[in-house]
Formats: C-alpha cells, structure tokens, sequence
C-alpha cells in the first residue's frame, strides 16, 4: 500500500469531489481517479459510490479514512521529528480550539509560538469539544484547546489548564438580578435560556449539571458565538448559564454563581494524541504554556 494512494484516498473523502481533490493535490483527475482504484483492488473492495452528482463513502470507505489519516499523521509527525533534532522545527502545527477557553490565550500563545519558530505553518479550526477530541485523537489536529470530554485514552490525553465555577447571567432588570448569593439550577426551573451548541463546553457542563439536578431545561435561544450569546441577554431575552470568566466580557450584566457542585465545575484542557503521536511543533507549542510564558491568562 502506498502513501501516495492513502493520500489521495483521504484527499477524495474529504472533499467528497474528486476533481476537487485532484485540484488541491495538483493531480490530474485521471491520474487520481487510478490512484484509488488501484487502492481498491489492492483491498479488494470499493472505497467510494460514484453518482454524477456526489462522491460518499462505503462502509470499508468510512472504516479506512480514520486509520489513513492516523497513518498519514504519523508519518508527518516523523518526517518534523527528524527536522527537529536537526535542529530546525519545520511543517504544520493544526490546532482546534473552542471560543473563549479558559487557562489561555489563543493568540498570544500563536503569536509567541511564531516568533520562535517562523518555518512552521499554523493552521487553526474552531469548533465544539465533542469535534475537537475526536480530530485529535484522529490525528487530523495536533493538539486542541477544549473543554474535558472524556477519560485520557491510548489515543487522547489532556493536559488541565483552567476550572473555574458555571455562573448566571442575566439583564438587571431580571428577577434574579435581586436573587440570594447563589442560585441552584432548580432555582432557574421555567426560564427562558440562551445557550450554546450542545458539543461546546459551556453547554455540555450546564446539562450535567441540570440533568445531575433533575431539573428540564429548554433552550430557546441557541447561538454559536460568545458574542451573540451575551448581547441576547443584554436584551433581556434570557438567562445564560456561562463559566465565571465570561463575566468580564459584558460588565453591564448581573452574574450570580450556581452552586458550586462538581457538575457545575467548568474544566478546560489541552488534548493531545499518545505521546509517542505528540508532534515536534505540538511539543513546542504546549512549553510555551509556562507562567512566565506570553500564552496564558
């Protein structure tokens, strides 16, 4: 099996187009279009449906692409460990991250990983918790700045950055703007809730928490961005239940804390693949996490 036929394969499956895919590899479609189907015979199976309209996968389609770009991944992360004993760190460092994360600063953390090392390509993709674990341990991201999803497993493990409690936001005029010190989530029982996606981290830990509570929780109002959240509840058209350090960002609001339990703790992580998978430039880039260090908050 060559790598050049799990780089096209993977190419295609992404891109579900294979004149797309032969674009962004700089191929010819023909020549492409041989290079998958000699990945087929070899595995004696067919990797891909062909209509005029789309490409998708098959079930040993779907089956191969999480262990090609494992394979993939792992031959780039020896062609950079090789550059780095060189002494020179070259090639891509991909990175996720949720918006807002707690435990540090995204672009002070680049920008300081840029000045020291300039060879290296910077990609960044920003997205759900949910998303982000599964690129990482998929191999398709470096590393990930999320909130912790899960267990460490052989192929994800998490470095803790930041906890901090979940707290109430809501318009000064609203009720519980003039609430006791602290709210329970049956205290919030029947309100009007602007959220997150479900796979964000402020969204998951808050339905562990109402769910931990027993309380059923409605959100009528989802967004995908920080800022769309809070100017709604500047509004007045609900409530947010966001980490503490969220609070800053809109100082006009009332925020109240949720009772502290273990549901409500909000605990962000840097997740990496084994450390055997680690890559050059993630390695460089999670030193840079130090006190003293211009990336963290």
């Amino acid at each position: 099996m060559e790598l050049r036929h799990l780089q096209h394969f993977v190419a295609v499956a992404e891109d579900r187009h294979f004149t797309r895919a032969a674009e962004r590899l700089m191929v010819s479609q023909s020549g492409l279009s041989a290079s998958i189907r000699a990945l087929e015979r070899e595995l004696q199976t067919s990797l891909f449906v062909r209509t005029t309209r789309r490409v998708t996968l098959t079930e040993a389609g779907r089956a191969l692409l999480g262990e090609a770009q494992r394979i993939l991944a792992q031959v780039r992360a020896a062609h950079e460990a090789v550059a780095a004993v060189q002494g020179v760190l070259r090639g891509t460092l991909s990175l996720g991250t949720e918006q807002c994360i707690a435990g540090v600063h995204v672009a002070g953390l680049l920008a300081a990983f840029r000045r020291r090392h300039p060879d290296v390509e910077i990609r960044l993709r920003q997205t759900g918790s949910g998303a982000l674990a599964e690129e990482v341990a998929a191999g398709r991201l470096d590393l990930a700045f999320a909130y912790r999803t899960r267990a460490d497993t052989d192929q994800l493990r998490s470095v803790s950055l930041a906890g901090e409690p979940m707290t109430v936001l809501c318009h000064p005029g609203h009720r519980l703007a003039s609430a006791e010190a602290v709210l329970t989530p049956r205290d919030l029982d029947g309100e009007v809730f602007v959220d997150f996606h479900p796979d964000w981290g402020p969204r998951r830990t808050t339905d562990a928490a109402f769910a931990a509570a027993g309380v059923r929780r409605t959100v009528a109002l989802e967004v995908n961005d920080v800022h769309s959240l809070l100017d709604l509840v500047d509004e007045n058209l609900g409530i947010a239940v966001v980490p503490r350090h969220f609070r800053h960002k809109r100082p006009s609001l009332t925020a109240v804390p949720l009772k502290g339990a273990a549901e409500t703790e909000y605990e962000t992580v840097a997740l990496l693949p084994s450390e055997q998978a680690t890559s050059p430039a993630a390695r460089a880039l999670i030193t840079l996490l130090g006190p003293e260090e211009p990336g963290t908050v």
